[in-house]
């Protein structure tokens, strides 16, 4: 899944962002992967091509600094409004798993659990880049989104009311647009991509196809 963040930086690179630095970084980190024996081996390279991921928000970005992801609590603007687009991203990927007979307890990265949904959990990493991270950046950079939306409540950073309901409208905006699939030869919207992704992993557990997760191709 190190392919997606790979695609943004690629992205944002072609528009005058030097992000080559984590880019080679991400390269080399995963040339190790086919070397790797041990869960806790594969999960350290993992990490380590997020980390240098999240380096390359701070060039992409105008105007705010991320320094590092903070989840729990977020500590500045950048990582409020990650934390609130995963959030979306998540709540997307359950409710299209709810149109399968897929169990969203039942997951394949995320360690499985009763009291949460894992297998939204890991849709959701194929789809964050290209849904919530590409959000960010487009808001942040046309200041649609400002320093002033954002509050400090406690230790944490808090996107005020006016501005999530915004992010939302721009989120579900994003959902509807529409490219062209190129296993299907039509036009699909990103929420049905969702869809999509969900029967090739039910069609895998049933036997019928190997199961290869979505790459983005721009």
């Amino acid at each position: 899944m190190w392919k997606e963040p790979s695609k943004n930086l690629a992205y944002y690179s072609g528009r005058g962002k030097d992000v080559s630095d984590s880019v080679s970084r991400i390269s080399s980190y995963h040339a190790l992967i086919g070397q790797t024996v041990k869960i806790n081996e594969l999960m350290g390279i993992e990490g380590n091509i997020r980390q240098a991921y999240y380096d390359a928000f701070d060039i992409i970005i105008n105007d705010f600094e991320m320094k590092g992801r903070s989840k729990q609590p977020p500590k500045n603007e950048i990582n409020a409004l990650i934390s609130f687009g995963n959030m979306l991203c998540y709540t997307v990927c359950l409710d299209q798993i709810y149109h399968t007979q897929l169990n969203p307890t039942i997951s394949f990265l995320h360690e499985p659990g009763a009291r949460r949904f894992s297998l939204a959990l890991d849709l959701a990493e194929i789809f964050k880049p290209l849904l919530v991270d590409r959000t960010i950046f487009s808001m942040l950079n046309k200041k649609q989104i400002q320093a002033s939306d954002f509050r400090q409540e406690l230790n944490r950073c808090v996107l005020k009311e006016g501005a999530r309901k915004l992010f939302v409208q721009v989120f579900e905006e994003r959902l509807k647009e529409t490219f062209k699939h190129r296993g299907l030869g039509r036009n699909v919207s990103y929420k049905h991509l969702v869809k999509l992704e969900c029967y090739k992993l039910q069609k895998h557990l049933l036997g019928m196809e190997e199961y290869k997760a979505f790459r983005m191709m721009w």
